[in-house]
């Protein structure tokens, strides 16, 4: 079996932390390809070493003085490596990094990658891995995507016989040799890209939570983990923000049918969530998977009598936000109505122009903005096999009070997502989960699931 096992920022902050990755990589032989971030916070009042490596380029830039910053960096990496009694020359290869950066002589995404980097090296000395820096392996292509093909040349090249190495996260190369960078949490799409590249069998993601939450714990007390998620799921409930890690990084490993664990590396012990898209015929299935939301939403709605028989009307109110830029998030639909629900950042300066082209270009019969909208997603994969979810639902919210403005549900009848007054939007989570997830109606059979045709 081969794993690839990426481990977060948090995971590699200290020396301690260090410990705690070699523990785990050694307790299980399969973890044979490591991939780390740059050192991450150590407590909640310190920096991560990306965000300070940040900073020392934008001084750079303006021409301040960054040495405060450097020492601050530098002093970091060279305490893990003599807590750890390594080796590695760490202080005199960071140096020679600090002159280049200073005299201009390397570019911005080189200063920035170095946090990965230095780490990935100290990690490969202390796990007793060979290390493979990421410029030589991943490969991007001039338009700023990754060239797959060619990455996977490189990897299953640099690997040969040694069946084993450690790979700093976040960046490789482009066509022309130089540094380039994923997005910030780019280590977690280096992990995936290893994964599929290398056709493993898994990829552990180790950061510090014990996996995905049915909800929210700022709003609900001790929200249930969440064992087993779809990649599906995991977009609908990301979207809504409850995210772990980067969300592209689940692209490489879903087309590649390749089971996806996140893993607390403080917490070896817990079971952690396993991304998948299919279940053990011995499992018990959850009909509700998660829970998660957002404010700020406003949702302009539109009327026009006779509209769906006009051809082409909503296409020309769409273009309109089109024009602006601006995302349609949701668009929920009537016979002679629709609204276009958007994020209250994305229409704040241009909101009163959309309208007024609108009510020029179109002349609805009314036209009416609905501010102060916060969205929750009700996500499952097996509402579909159960009826009533969507009446309960919409019970258990007015029988708390709560007015809902908006509903929609998409067509793959995944998840159910309802509008309510911002000021209801923690009130209504915490009901949504106590009428689902903390139920015993939860729980639905492998057997009534196979009955249904769910497998």
């Amino acid at each position: 079996m081969v794993k690839i096992t990426k481990f977060g920022g948090s995971s590699v902050s200290s020396a301690e932390q260090f410990k705690k990755v070699k523990a785990i990589v050694e307790s299980d032989p399969a973890r044979g390809f490591v991939v780390v971030s740059a050192a991450g916070k150590r407590n909640s009042s310190d920096y991560k070493i990306t965000d300070l490596l940040y900073l020392v380029n934008a001084h750079l830039q303006y021409k301040f003085t960054c040495d405060d910053l450097l020492d601050t960096i530098g002093g970091r990496f060279c305490e893990i490596a003599q807590e750890l009694n390594l080796t590695y020359p760490i202080e005199q290869e960071f140096q020679e990094f600090r002159d280049q950066a200073k005299a201009g002589k390397v570019s911005p995404e080189y200063i920035v990658s170095r946090g990965e980097y230095f780490t990935a090296r100290m990690m490969a000395e202390f796990l007793g891995f060979p290390f493979v820096d990421a410029a030589d392996v991943i490969s991007f292509n001039l338009d700023g995507s990754i060239n797959m093909e060619r990455t996977g040349q490189l990897l299953r090249a640099t690997i040969g016989a040694n069946q084993r190495f450690v790979l700093p996260g976040f960046y490789g190369s482009a066509p022309n040799g130089a540094i380039k960078l994923f997005d910030r949490g780019g280590g977690d799409i280096t992990g995936a890209i290893v994964a599929a590249a290398l056709g493993a069998d898994l990829y552990e993601n180790w950061t510090d939570v014990s996996g995905f939450l049915t909800a929210d714990p700022r709003i609900v007390d001790n929200p249930k983990a969440i064992s087993r998620i779809t990649y599906a799921e995991l977009r609908e409930l990301s979207y809504m923000g409850a995210s772990v890690l980067h969300e592209e990084a689940i692209f490489p490993v879903k087309d590649a049918g390749i089971p996806l664990w996140i893993k607390n590396t403080n917490r070896p012990q817990d079971v952690g969530t396993i991304i998948s898209e299919s279940a053990a015929k011995d499992e018990a299935e959850p009909i509700i998977t998660g829970i998660a939301g957002k404010k700020d939403f406003v949702a302009i709605h539109v009327k026009q009598s006779h509209m769906s028989s006009e051809i082409g009307y909503i296409r020309r109110v769409l273009s309109i936000f089109e024009r602006y830029r601006v995302s349609i998030e949701h668009m929920p639909t009537g016979i002679d109505s629709f609204a276009a629900v958007v994020q209250h950042s994305d229409v704040k300066d241009c909101l009163y122009n959309i309208i007024a082209d609108i009510k020029t270009e179109l002349n609805p019969d009314e036209i009416k903005v609905v501010d102060n909208l916060a969205l929750i997603s009700t996500v499952g994969r097996n509402m579909a096999s159960r009826p009533g979810i969507s009446g309960r639902l919409f019970g258990v919210l007015g029988n708390a009070g709560i007015n809902i403005r908006m509903i929609a549900q998409g067509s793959e009848e995944l998840d159910i997502i309802v509008g309510v007054n911002s000021d209801d939007f923690e009130r209504a989570i915490r009901v949504i989960y106590g009428a689902f997830i903390d139920s015993e109606d939860n729980i639905i059979t492998v057997e009534e699931l196979e009955r249904k045709g769910a497998f």
